[in-house]
């Protein structure tokens, strides 16, 4: 009775973490990753007119970008964020956590935004309509990250610490630096 009540409520646990459980070809039991990390989109961001570098050759998943690797998949969200920086500033509307949400999960869309915004507060201890830096500044970074940290958090239904930090910052590298190519004239 006491293996059988684990099993239940790991069952559970693992139905709030987004992750599939399927029977392979041998009938065993196997559990994926969220299908954000198993895209390399982290962020789960849709297909749409945006062209991005690293994407998958095969369009594996209908309904979602499918990158190369989850620095590409990173690298297309503060692509995304700067964009979101430069339309608010054009617009007049704070670059903040609040507007920022409001943009990338909107409640039209029938996403649950409050909650959303809730989570990403917490896990970053920022202030919703607290004005963050330009993204691609080195303050940006710092301040961004732990936002693309929560964000992954709830996209994916992950704990901070399952969150691979070192793509974000790959990523952040692929969308702001500079390569700077030794060419000889």
């Amino acid at each position: 009775m006491q293996n059988l009540k684990a099993s239940f409520q790991f069952c559970i646990q693992l139905s709030f973490h987004f992750i599939s459980i399927y029977f392979n070809y041998m009938g065993t039991l196997e559990v994926l990753e969220p299908r954000g990390l198993r895209n390399n989109n982290p962020l789960n961001i849709r297909h749409g007119q945006s062209r991005w570098q690293g994407t998958h050759p095969e369009k594996k998943d209908k309904e979602f970008v499918c990158y190369m690797t989850k620095a590409y998949g990173y690298r297309a969200a503060w692509k995304i964020l700067q964009t979101y920086y430069e339309t608010f500033t054009k617009t007049g509307k704070p670059f903040n956590l609040y507007n920022i949400i409001h943009r990338w999960a909107p409640p039209e869309d029938n996403n649950e935004t409050a909650r959303y915004l809730h989570t990403v507060l917490k896990y970053t201890h920022l202030a919703g309509m607290q004005r963050l830096p330009e993204p691609r500044s080195d303050e940006g970074f710092m301040a961004l990250q732990p936002v693309l940290i929560a964000m992954t958090c709830v996209e994916n239904g992950i704990k901070p610490e399952e969150v691979p930090v070192s793509a974000i910052l790959q990523g952040y590298q692929l969308a702001f630096t500079k390569v700077l190519l030794n060419i000889k004239h």
